[in-house]
């Protein structure tokens, strides 16, 4: 490239990048996508390739990068996840056909596709087992709604959605990308950062709700959108602003998005942001997906069936015929476990039929994602005529979805070799007699040489020459050749009039006939004959799947829905759950709980999970426990386990308990667990006081609240009073049921006091200074925090330890005696001392048991002795 004026390819490349100046521009030129000026400075740094120089513009050096294209993906992921949209700009034209307008002509591009993290489709770029949502939140004369859609599943959902409820339900759908009218950025851009979305602004008129219900018309092919439900305004803005974005990302080939389903508020139990990540119902505290519910409970077989049960965990019903159903299809699976298994063998078979579907409508698809399809299809098959005639009618309603499809599924089958390439344009794909033509062709691409071989015998035998050969050059190509003696034969009639002279020389004289040229063209094109007529086969095996898609997505949810029941069902079976009872009233009784999560990290461990009772039975008053107990007891495991089982159970599983009474929970809060908020400038008690400050706003009476150490990040006084008021507040105002853990032991009394509170301890053992973590809920309250013996199991050194002890003797006494004495110590504390005192070094105490083992030889025992010997140690423990 040289100085100015701008060569032709660069002012190709100028005049793109400013139709798209916030993406990078991946420029295609030849197998590589290359990247000039700050494109490629940033996209070299984000991607650690090596970045350099082409020419110059404006006197300046053009910073140039570059990735391959059979490689672009795993870079399109990375620049992706590191903030960045790309466009992608493709040749649209073979570089021959540039050339013939003009030695500097420029091959002709056009962006084909906008990348953004909310519109990838590629199995590489995304999750098989989650979703990934591309939502828009619109707002239209004091209504606001929300609108979120997987382009590559089809899904597309719209529901009310003030701002105040826009964090708990990104929360809850946690999109990659929101998008919302130019100028709301600023008002949403803490909203959207807690979420984890990247925010993108779109023009006002991409929300214009006049012009959305008329885009969105045009894109389901009907005139009125009635058939799909009622929306306002505001959610056709909503929905109208995203299918215009997935318009511009997409350059007018848009996915295929199922018809939009309208979420009703209070359908599902509300949970917002901070009990999500307390409860760490799909993602762990520490990230990622290990350590979380989602990963304890997934047993499924298919990536659909993996996403449908994180919607359901991310958002349990509050419809009680619905969990009933689910529960009943769970009872009835539990009952026929040979059938159940049965149907998770066929499940395993099943491909993501969703996106390989999505992918084919985009045109982003392969021979793969036909075969996913047929897979699919044919497995659909199979478990419907395995379907048991007295199925519950979750099942038996799936069972209907998965029929319909055989002539598809025997197109696919003759159409299709069992394993075909990725790519349609390898070829290869279409399966032996389905086209004749394809196969005669195949025949001369992969046997021409004996395809000559019999036409040359054929020759031999009509002209009795047996030494004639067809041969081929690059001159003359096919020829047939014989020596000079036959030449006067040949070039008399009859065989003149089939054989054409071309050429002779010294010693051989050259032929060829009509049919030998017609072979020789047939030959040469023949590679290329048979992947036309593959990618011919190609459109119309697409065209018959596209024409079928509805019934295809039902067939695929209905798949899901199954996967899923056989998948809780299963996973009940194997860990001793029990079927909850969900129904209207203000219940809330778990015999024998568990924590889903904990128990299976210590099944890992080879520890047994320790269950424990939880009784909220008030019905007439609210229903709250005190419960009070040292830490490390096992409180927070207790608080968090029967949040779980509430919303396992509403999410239409079974539980881990002995027994489940629930009624039902509207709304789900957790304040557990200590964080701050440095970015913000909040601390951990400022955060944990505007995470109380939301429950108690909002609680109802159906709400279930686990509220931990409430007032801890404060002054003692200070913290009880607060503490105390909350629990009040959660008693008369709010009257919900709620489990309250505090260190506070006076907080104890207020059970004499408010009709609806109830005392209970987590026990512990305390033997010779230690203390024993029994992790056993009882009724009661504990004397005491054990705080000591906690942090001498933390490893804190003896010294500490042992003086500890003593400022807090001090301190009790000081306080029996009202306080003078409390005052006294702190004064002579020596908290400045330029040498601390040495705590003197104790003998570790030995115990009866040690002194007996110290006589023992274990050698010289026989094994009655041992035994003799187990006896006494035990009756020594008793002492």
């Amino acid at each position: 490239m040289t100085d100015d004026p701008v060569t032709p390819m660069m002012a190709q490349y100028l005049a793109i990048k400013a139709q798209h100046p916030d993406a990078i521009l991946f420029y295609r030129m030849g197998d590589f996508f290359e990247m000039f000026f700050d494109d490629a400075v940033a996209a070299a740094e984000a991607l650690d390739i090596a970045l350099t120089k082409r020419g110059k513009h404006l006197g300046q050096d053009i910073s140039m990068c570059g990735v391959p294209v059979h490689a672009a993906e795993g870079y399109l992921l990375t620049l992706i996840r590191k903030g960045f949209r790309v466009a992608i700009a493709e040749q649209m034209e073979d570089p021959a056909e540039a050339k013939k307008r003009g030695y500097k002509s420029v091959v002709r591009r056009e962006v084909v596709r906008l990348v953004t993290p909310g519109t990838l489709t590629e199995d590489s770029l995304l999750e098989a087992r989650r979703h990934n949502y591309l939502a828009a939140w619109a707002e239209v004369r004091g209504e606001s709604a929300l609108a979120w859609a997987d382009i590559s599943t089809g899904a597309f959902h719209v529901m009310p959605c003030p701002l105040v409820r826009l964090l708990p339900e990104l929360a809850r759908l946690a999109p990659s990308e929101l998008l919302v009218q130019e100028g709301k950025e600023a008002e949403l851009a803490v909203l959207v950062t807690d979420s984890g979305a990247a925010l993108t602004p779109l023009a006002r008129a991409s929300f214009d709700s006049t012009a959305a219900e008329q885009r969105l018309c045009t894109l389901f092919g009907v005139g009125t959108l009635q058939g799909f439900g009622s929306f306002d305004r505001a959610e056709l803005s909503a929905m109208g602003g995203l299918v215009d974005y997935l318009n511009l990302t997409q350059r007018g080939k848009l996915p295929l998005l199922r018809p939009p389903q309208r979420e009703a508020a209070g359908g599902a139990m509300q949970i917002d942001a901070a009990t999500r990540r307390n409860l760490e119902i799909t993602a762990a505290l520490s990230g990622g997906r290990e350590g979380s519910l989602l990963a304890a409970v997934d047993r499924t077989a298919t990536s659909a069936g993996a996403r449908l049960l994180e919607r359901r965990l991310s958002s349990p019903s509050c419809d009680l015929a619905v969990i009933d159903e689910r529960l009943a299809a769970l009872r009835f699976l539990l009952e026929q476990s040979r059938f159940r298994e049965d149907l998770r063998d066929h499940l395993r078979r099943v491909p993501d039929i969703d996106r390989a579907l999505s992918r084919l409508a985009l045109d982003r698809g392969g021979p793969r994602d036909l075969t996913a399809i047929r897979a699919g299809l044919t497995q659909a098959r199979a478990i419907a005529r395995r379907m048991l005639p007295d199925a519950p009618p979750l099942l038996a309603e799936a069972a209907l979805a998965l029929t319909g499809h055989d002539a598809l599924i025997d197109l696919l089958d003759r159409a299709l070799v069992a394993e075909p390439p990725l790519l349609a344009r390898d070829g290869g794909f279409i399966a032996s007699e389905f086209d004749a033509e394809l196969d005669e062709t195949r025949q001369l691409r992969d046997e021409g040489r004996g395809v000559i071989a019999r036409l040359q015998a054929d020759y031999i035998a009509q002209t009795g020459i047996n030494s004639l050969k067809i041969k081929h050059n690059n001159v003359l190509g096919y020829f047939i050749e014989t020596t000079t003696t036959h030449a006067e034969r040949m070039l008399a009639p009859p065989l003149s009039e089939t054989f054409i002279h071309r050429q002779t020389t010294a010693g051989q004289v050259r032929f060829t006939t009509l049919p030998l040229s017609d072979l020789e063209t047939r030959i040469l094109n023949a590679a290329n004959h048979a992947l036309e007529i593959e990618k011919r086969h190609y459109a119309g095996l697409l065209a018959a799947i596209l024409a079928q898609s509805a019934p295809i997505f039902a067939a695929a949810r209905a798949l899901a829905e199954i996967d899923l029941a056989t998948a809780l069902a299963d996973l009940a079976a194997a860990e001793n759950w029990c079927e909850p009872r969900v129904d209207a009233s203000h219940a809330f009784q778990i015999t024998a709980g568990r924590h889903p999560v904990v128990e299976r990290a210590l099944r890992r461990q080879g520890t047994t999970f320790v269950a424990n009772d939880c009784a909220l039975t008030a019905e007439s008053t609210p229903a709250i426990w005190l419960l009070t107990g040292p830490n490390m007891a096992g409180k927070s495991t207790f608080l968090r386990q029967n949040a779980l089982i509430a919303l396992l159970a509403q999410a239409g599983s079974y539980v881990p308990a002995a027994s489940a009474h629930i009624g039902l929970v509207s709304q789900l809060f957790s304040r557990v667990g200590a964080s701050d908020d440095l970015a913000r400038g909040r601390s951990t008690f400022m955060v944990e006081m505007v995470e109380t400050a939301a429950i108690l706003n909002q609680a109802d009476d159906r709400a279930l609240v686990i509220l931990d150490e409430i007032g801890r990040g404060t002054a003692t006084y200070d913290g009880l009073s607060i503490a105390w008021a909350t629990l009040e507040h959660l008693h008369d105002v709010n009257r919900c049921r709620a489990l309250f853990a505090t260190h506070y032991h006076e907080m104890t009394a207020l059970s004499g006091k408010l009709a609806g509170v109830e005392n209970a301890t987590v026990t512990v053992k305390e033997w010779e200074g230690d203390v024993i973590f029994l992790h056993e809920v009882k009724k009661g309250a504990a004397d005491r925090s054990y705080g000591v013996q906690v942090a001498r199991l933390a490893g804190l050194p003896s010294a500490v330890i042992e003086r500890a002890k003593v400022v807090l003797e001090a301190l009790e006494a000081g306080e029996r005696e009202g306080g003078t004495r409390q005052k006294s110590l702190i004064d002579d504390l020596p908290l400045f001392r330029a040498v601390p005192a040495q705590a003197p070094k104790l003998a570790p105490k030995s115990t009866a048991i040690e002194d007996r083992l110290k006589s023992v030889h274990p050698d010289e025992l026989t094994p009655i002795q041992a035994l003799a010997l187990l006896y006494e140690l035990k009756e020594l423990g008793k002492d």
